[in-house]
C-alpha cells in the first residue's frame, strides 16, 4: 500500500488546491474526468474518493472493490491519450476510501474523449479545473518536447528586423555580438538554410516587437486607496525586455518618493518600498512570462498597502506555488532567461525566490503572496507602512503653484496636456525661448508633483517627447475649474 495512514490523515486535513480534491461518491463523473485530465496536465494529484466535502470527515465508499473497476473503466473510456492512475483503497475511522494519484503525465495534453482534444483539454488552477486554450495546448505540447516558446524561428523575418545598435549597447562591455555569438544566444538559428531571428531575439530587441507581439509590454498602474477603483497615474512601457526593468522601477521610485504629505524626495537608498525585493520580482515575471499569451500584458499595481506584479501564463507543467517557493526552477523563455542572465539582471538559477522570501523576513514584510489567478501568476508585495495618497488629494491644489491652488498658467499647462503635447508647441504658447529654462521652471515642478509626465520617460531629451497629464492632474485640473465656477 503506498498511501500510509499519517498521509491520509494528513491530506484529510488540507484545503483543496493545484494537487488535491476530495470526492464523497462518483455521481460526478464527468467533473471527475475533467480533474484527472488537469492533473495530469499540470502538476499530478489526489482525488480522494469517500470524504465529506464540507467536513473533510472520512464517509466511505460502499462496495469499493465495484467502485474501483467501474473507476478504471471510466478513465480508460473517457480521457485520451490512455491515462494510468494508481488506484488504491485505504481504510481511516473504519471506513474505506479510493484514491486516485494522477502524475504528471509525458504524453500530455490530456483530453476529454467527449470534447475532443481541442477543447476537451483542461488545466488545474488552485482548486478549479480550467479549460486549455489553443496557446496552452501548443505549450504544453513543447513541454514535453523540451522546446521553448522564444527558441523558435521567426522565419519571415531576418537579421535586418533586430535592432542590434540597442542590443550592442546593452552587451557594451560584456560580448562583442557577432554572428557566432549571436547564434550561441540562441538569438539567431538557422531555419531552412537560411539565418533568421528567434521568438526571443524579437522580444528582446525586435524592431517591430509590438506587431509580433502586441502584448508584450508593461503596464504600470498607481492606484488611489487598496482597490482598482480609482486610479492616480498610469503608464505602458514598451522597452527592449531588459531595459523595461529599470523604467518599472522608475515607475515604482516615482510613487514611493510621495508621502501622504507629498514631502520631498527621501535622501538615497532611504525608499518605503522595498526596492531589492521588487526588483527581483519584476524580473521574475519578464522572464517566466507566457509570450504566447493575447490580451495579457505584464501588469505592475501600486496599492496603499501593496504592490502586485503578475504576468501572462500558469507556471509550467509539473510546477507549483510550493516548488517556486522552495526555489524550484523551470524555465519557460531559455532566451530570455539566457540574457538576463549575460546581462546579470538574474544571479543564479532559482535563486531568487527563497532569497526576496529572506529578505522579505529581515524587514519584517508580511509574507509575500504568490498565486495563480485567471491563466495568470500574480506575486503580491506587502508594504511596511501605508502609502496614503486618498489623504493627499484634498490639499495638492494648496501645494502647486500659490497657496490657494495652480497658478493660471499652470492649470493652462495641465489642460493643454489633456492632448500630448511636445515642448516646443507649450513654450510657443507663453512666448518663451529657452528651453532648458521652461523645462527646470515651468515642467519639471508639475512632474515632481506628478501632474503631467513624458511619453518617454526613460529618453528625456527624444525629439519624439510629448508631454501629457496624468489621471491625477486631470483631478488637480477639474478641482481647480470647479473652485472657478464656485467663485
Amino acid at each position: 500500500m503506498r498511501v500510509a495512514m499519517m498521509t491520509i490523515e494528513t491530506l484529510l486535513k488540507q484545503p483543496e488546491g493545484k494537487t488535491l480534491e476530495f470526492k464523497r461518491d462518483l455521481s460526478s463523473p464527468k467533473k471527475m474526468m475533467k480533474t484527472l485530465v488537469a492533473f495530469a496536465n499540470t502538476a499530478g494529484g489526489r482525488v480522494i474518493i469517500g470524504v465529506d466535502d464540507k467536513t473533510r470527515s472520512p464517509v466511505g465508499v460502499i462496495h469499493p472493490l465495484d467502485e474501483e473497476e467501474r473507476l478504471c473503466n471510466l478513465i480508460a473510456d473517457a480521457i485520451s491519450p490512455r491515462l494510468v492512475p494508481n488506484v488504491e483503497m485505504v481504510t481511516v475511522e473504519n471506513q474505506t476510501l479510493l484514491v486516485v494519484e494522477v502524475f504528471l503525465s509525458g504524453t500530455r495534453p490530456h483530453w476529454v474523449k467527449g470534447e475532443g482534444p481541442e477543447t476537451g483539454v483542461y488545466v488545474r488552477l488552485g482548486s478549479t479545473n480550467r479549460q486549455a486554450d489553443r496557446e496552452l495546448i501548443a505549450e504544453l505540447r513543447r513541454s514535453v518536447e523540451g522546446v521553448a516558446f522564444d527558441e523558435l524561428p521567426m522565419s519571415d523575418l531576418t537579421v535586418a528586423d533586430l535592432d542590434l545598435a540597442a542590443l550592442k549597447s546593452l552587451f557594451r562591455g560584456k560580448h562583442d555580438l557577432d554572428e557566432k555569438k549571436m547564434l550561441t544566444l540562441r538569438l539567431l538559428t538557422k531555419d531552412q538554410g537560411r539565418l533568421v531571428p528567434t521568438r526571443g531575439a524579437v522580444l528582446i530587441c525586435g524592431k517591430e516587437r509590438a506587431m509580433h507581439f502586441p502584448d508584450a509590454w508593461v503596464q504600470c498602474g498607481r492606484f488611489i486607496g487598496r482597490d482598482k477603483s480609482r486610479i492616480f497615474d498610469h503608464i505602458d512601457l514598451n522597452d527592449h525586455l531588459p531595459q523595461a526593468v529599470d523604467g518599472i522601477l522608475l515607475f515604482l521610485k516615482k510613487h514611493a518618493m510621495r508621502g501622504a504629505d507629498f514631502s520631498e524626495v527621501r535622501r538615497q537608498d532611504v525608499w518605503s518600498i522595498p526596492l531589492a525585493i521588487l526588483r527581483e520580482v519584476v524580473i521574475n515575471a519578464l522572464v517566466h512570462a507566457d509570450y504566447s499569451q493575447r490580451g495579457a500584458p505584464i501588469r505592475v499595481g501600486f496599492f496603499d498597502d501593496r504592490i502586485e506584479v503578475e504576468n501572462p501564463g500558469i507556471l509550467l507543467p509539473g510546477m507549483t506555488i510550493d516548488d517556486m517557493r522552495r526555489g524550484v526552477s523551470k524555465i519557460r523563455n531559455h532566451v530570455i532567461a539566457r540574457i538576463f542572465r549575460e546581462l546579470n539582471l538574474i544571479e543564479q538559477w532559482g535563486s531568487g525566490i527563497p532569497r526576496i522570501l529572506r529578505e522579505a523576513e529581515k524587514l519584517g514584510l508580511p509574507d509575500l503572496k504568490m498565486e495563480e489567478i485567471g491563466m495568470r501568476v500574480r506575486v503580491t508585495v506587502p508594504l511596511a507602512e501605508q502609502i496614503n495618497i486618498q489623504s493627499a488629494l484634498p490639499e495638492v491644489a494648496d501645494q502647486v503653484g500659490t497657496k490657494s491652488g495652480p497658478s493660471r498658467d499652470q492649470v493652462e499647462i495641465l489642460r493643454r496636456c489633456i492632448e500630448e503635447q511636445t515642448i516646443v508647441n507649450l513654450m510657443a504658447l507663453w512666448g518663451r525661448t529657452n528651453r532648458t529654462k521652461f523645462r527646470d521652471q515651468v515642467l519639471k515642478p508639475l512632474m515632481d508633483k506628478g501632474l503631467i509626465e513624458m511619453t518617454i520617460p526613460d529618453k528625456p531629451r527624444s525629439s519624439k517627447q510629448r508631454y501629457r497629464v496624468t489621471a491625477f492632474g486631470k483631478d488637480v485640473l477639474r478641482k481647480a475649474d470647479h473652485n472657478t465656477k464656485s467663485g
